[in-house]
């Protein structure tokens, strides 16, 4: 029987909740490795599935995108809202902070007033508690009418309260909540007009249509055919007859109910001053104190333990002993005994082999970079660390047509181009994605090729310093005039600040080894492609081709004919050209000038071939191959420029 097959018998858990209260952390605890991440149909918004078993029950497990109500604004609230009112879930699992409890409880009404079966969990109780923070969970369900379980899930504390309560879920409880007299008037109008058969409240239909909700006014008229007029002219009627924001009057009136639900549940301790905790969360968002700690981390978390210990250490290890003294050289062997064909013997074992060189690099290069900057990614992301970054950023990156919350693919882009594109997924707007896209294209180098390019400049006085400032200019450059030329509405931000805490080393390796297992079974045919691609251009004398073909561009920008070949090579492998300029340098053809003139350009270039795929699949051909034109031309128009510019100033020379 099928995955899917077998879905359709099982009851679902479906966690819902505001991003960073935790949600993540429950649906690893409760599924383990058993996942898999897709795309939402129709949307690039991504949703994780899962199985466990309770009580001798079978549940599929959903892990929505972060939401803050019913009432949608960005894509992922939409597509976590749409997944509530079409799949038909066992349980609704509502996660939210306990120090901010006030704040997120209104979202709870939303989903109890819908009629859904909901299980409140509040999370993060122990930092609450390090705050003098208390909580009656058991007077806070009884006034809520649902179960509800206090928990530290990082901790794995209330681990096994939620699987009882979600095997012992009775669906049948749920409280009712009142407004003030007239608004239930007004809701009650609209309520009384909906005969359908809907999966959530017609008391909560009411308020959305309120609230002019247009996704679910096209899905009630839908429904109410012969009533469909009937209910635009009471909305329509009850908004002239208020003449005030109803959204804004709805949202008052659920503070005002949770606040009375809360009166008596939650305590708090005086204490002191702010703890260091709350100085340091201060630090990380104030511009003169946030960009020296960011520098901090980039250097620490990503140069030396990914571009030193990943991609120097590991990668030295894993490709220098295991791969050229031990696997290749027996593999090479087998084919020399057993592969009487050449072209055969080529394709699999040969330069650019399938072994040699496409297995080769994507277990003893890219996993062992991707594999520790996961572990720096994930110790950061369980910190807290990124939503302050990205509110650091934020109105730096508006003037680049972005927002705060692209900080994160780009700072993973200096781990792998490859992976950060794919995660431009989580961009809001097509706009967003197609600018992130470019950036990380043109601007953004990989840890492999950065750590051979620091490593290689150096070494020569000031070649480092011209490479940086370039790089910086450009980004800032392309940025502004992307943001301009570049169609689509602008974003809108806003995001979830949660408390910094210490990494939980559980979640850190949940969350790395997820993450590679993705990584690894997206990118690996793509490596495997890219040497069947090398293999074919050297039996066809297309690579020799378009070494000559080159030639005369090198001459333009002061370079070797020699260099021609790095560049090549740097489209299958980044760190492959950049490694040519490393040779080229050792044996005295490049000077300091032509050096930074020739890191600069190949920093610039098209992308990896990976890189240039995953663009492919992610934006679409015409947008990739775009971006490839583009790249291609402006990098070695700034090769140009910069070349010019050294010989003019003889800096550098």
């Amino acid at each position: 029987m099928s995955e899917t097959q077998l879905s359709h018998g099982q009851r679902k858990i479906i966690l819902v909740g505001n991003p960073n209260v935790g949600k993540s952390v429950l649906f690893n605890s409760l599924t383990g490795a058993y996942t898999t991440v897709s795309n939402y149909p129709g949307t690039s918004v991504e949703v994780s599935r899962g199985h466990c078993d309770i009580d001798g029950e079978r549940y599929e497990v959903l892990d929505t995108p972060g939401m803050y109500a019913l009432l949608p604004i960005t894509e992922e609230e939409r597509v976590a809202r749409t997944i509530l009112l079409e799949e038909d879930p066992r349980v609704v699992v509502h996660v939210l902070a306990a120090r901010n409890i006030e704040r997120m409880l209104p979202m709870t009404l939303q989903l109890i007033e819908a009629g859904l079966p909901v299980l409140l969990v509040v999370n993060i109780l122990d930092e609450a508690e390090s705050v003098g923070m208390s909580i009656d969970i058991p007077l806070l369900q009884e006034k809520l009418g649902i179960p509800v379980v206090g928990a530290a899930l990082g901790r794995r504390r209330g681990l096994a309260e939620i699987r009882a309560a979600i095997a012992a879920f009775d669906p049948l409880h749920r409280a009712r909540f009142a407004y003030a007299a007239d608004l239930e008037r007004d809701i009650a109008r609209v309520a009384m007009l909906l005969h359908g058969d809907y999966r959530l409240d017609r008391r909560a239909l009411a308020l959305l249509l309120l609230q002019k909700d247009e996704e679910i006014h096209q899905r009630v008229l839908a429904v109410e055919e012969e009533r469909r007029e009937d209910i635009d002219n009471v909305v329509k009627d009850i908004v002239f007859e208020r003449r005030v924001d109803l959204h804004l009057r709805i949202s008052l009136e659920r503070k005002r109910v949770c606040k009375g639900l809360l009166d008596g549940v939650i305590s708090q301790r005086q204490g002191g001053g702010p703890t260091f905790s709350e100085r340091l969360s201060g630090w990380t968002m104030n511009p003169w104190t946030g960009v020296p700690l960011l520098l901090a981390v980039l250097y620490f978390g990503l140069y030396q333990f990914v571009g030193g210990f990943g991609a120097g250490t590991i990668v030295d290890l894993f490709e220098g002993r295991l791969f050229e003294e031990i696997i290749n050289p027996w593999v090479v062997d087998l084919g020399t005994r057993y592969l009487p064909w050449t072209w055969l013997y080529e394709l699999l074992v040969g330069e650019y082999g399938i072994f040699t060189l496409g297995v080769r690099y994507a277990v003893a290069i890219v996993l062992p970079i991707v594999g520790t900057f996961f572990i720096a990614f994930s110790v950061i992301e369980d910190t807290g660390y990124f939503p302050r970054l990205a509110m650091l950023v934020d109105r730096l990156f508006k003037r680049i047509g972005l927002n705060g919350r692209a900080v994160i693919p780009l700072v993973l882009g200096f781990g792998c181009d490859t992976m950060a594109t794919i995660v431009t997924r989580t961009l809001e707007t097509v706009r967003e994605r197609i600018i992130a896209t470019i950036l990380l294209a043109l601007a953004i180098p990989c840890s492999a090729q950065l750590g051979v390019i620091l490593g290689l400049l150096s070494e020569v006085p000031g070649s480092l310093l011209v490479w940086s400032l370039t790089l910086a200019a450009i980004f800032l450059f392309i940025g502004f005039l992307s943001a301009r030329m570049v169609p689509g509405e602008r974003p809108m931000f806003y995001m979830e600040i949660p408390p910094l805490r210490m990494p939980q080393p559980r979640n850190v390796l949940v969350k790395t080894l997820t993450r590679m297992q993705w990584y690894f079974l997206e990118i690996f045919p793509l490596f495997i492609l890219a040497s069947v691609m090398l293999w074919a251009g050297k039996m066809t004398g297309a690579l020799d081709w378009l070494v000559r073909a080159m030639s005369p561009v090198m001459l333009a920008l002061g370079l070797p004919t020699e260099v021609s070949a790095a560049f090549i090579f740097g489209f299958f492998r980044r760190d492959f050209g950049a490694a040519g300029l490393y040779d080229l340098q050792t044996a005295g053809l490049l000077n300091p000038a032509q050096l930074t003139v020739a890191a600069v350009t190949l920093t610039l270039f098209v992308p990896c071939v990976a890189q240039f795929l995953v663009m492919f699949k992610e934006r679409g051909g015409k947008v990739a191959c775009g971006i490839f034109v583009f790249v291609t031309l402006f990098a070695f128009s700034v090769g140009w420029g910069l070349n010019r510019l050294l010989l003019f100033t003889g800096v550098l020379s």
